[in-house]
């Protein structure tokens, strides 16, 4: 799966008042970025990747531009109970046993509105969202991003748990967190610092954070200064 595209926007150049007060023009300047690579994902066996970089390295374009149909980036929530927020063609026992499968095993919880959720439960309800949609591939942006590492942590391997059990599913998680790669054991990652694709050798150790673009450590300790 090759892809080579450019994005493009305007940005204003400069500002050139008028001799009327409050008269002013804007000259726009058309700026372009562009993303060039190569994910060879289509006839090999996978169930979990992983798109991974800074923020601005063109994440979000990728997915939304290879996985057009699949790429999800929230939902809407209006029922007074998130349960109702699923559809309706699922039946309650479906819906629970997917929460549960994602980390989220709390009744109580499951009658509150989203809006009530915590950052990590809400993370957690989307995830189970996903995963009970009729699609083989779901395609997850801001994947743990706005929960901390320790929720983080837990919620990825209880999701990659999850996904594993569905062997007819597929799961790309986008993110801007290398330490995830180390939690969700992915089969695949493609990091868009670099734009190199790394899988998962078919009898060889996890993919590790480690070696993964720009989560790489450097330098080393100075040992210990005493004042």
């Amino acid at each position: 799966m090759d892809f080579d595209f450019t994005n493009s926007w305007s940005e204003p150049d400069s500002f050139r008042a008028q001799s009327v007060v409050g008269s002013f023009t804007l000259n726009d300047v058309k700026l372009q970025k562009r993303f060039k690579g190569s994910l060879p994902i289509e006839d090999q066996d996978w169930q979990i990747g992983i798109i991974v970089g800074r923020s601005g390295s063109g994440k979000s374009s990728i997915a939304k531009r290879l996985f057009g149909d699949s790429y999800i980036l929230g939902f809407n929530y209006s029922h007074k109970c998130i349960l109702d927020d699923f559809s309706e063609d699922l039946k309650t026992v479906e819906v629970t046993k997917t929460l549960c499968s994602v980390g989220f095993a709390s009744p109580p919880d499951w009658l509150k509105p989203y809006s009530c959720l915590s950052q990590g439960e809400k993370m957690r309800v989307d995830i189970a969202r996903a995963l009970c949609l009729d699609r083989k591939l779901v395609v997850f942006d801001e994947f743990t991003s706005v929960v901390d590492r320790e929720i983080a942590k837990v919620s990825a391997y209880a999701i990659s748990k999850a996904i594993r059990r569905q062997k007819d599913k597929k799961f790309i998680a986008v993110t801007c967190h290398y330490d995830v790669v180390d939690w969700l054991e992915p089969d695949w990652v493609f990091c868009t610092d670099t734009m190199e694709f790394t899988r998962k050798k078919e009898f060889g150790r996890p993919l590790s954070s480690k070696f993964i673009g720009a989560a790489q450590n450097f330098g080393r300790c100075l040992g210990t200064i005493i004042i």
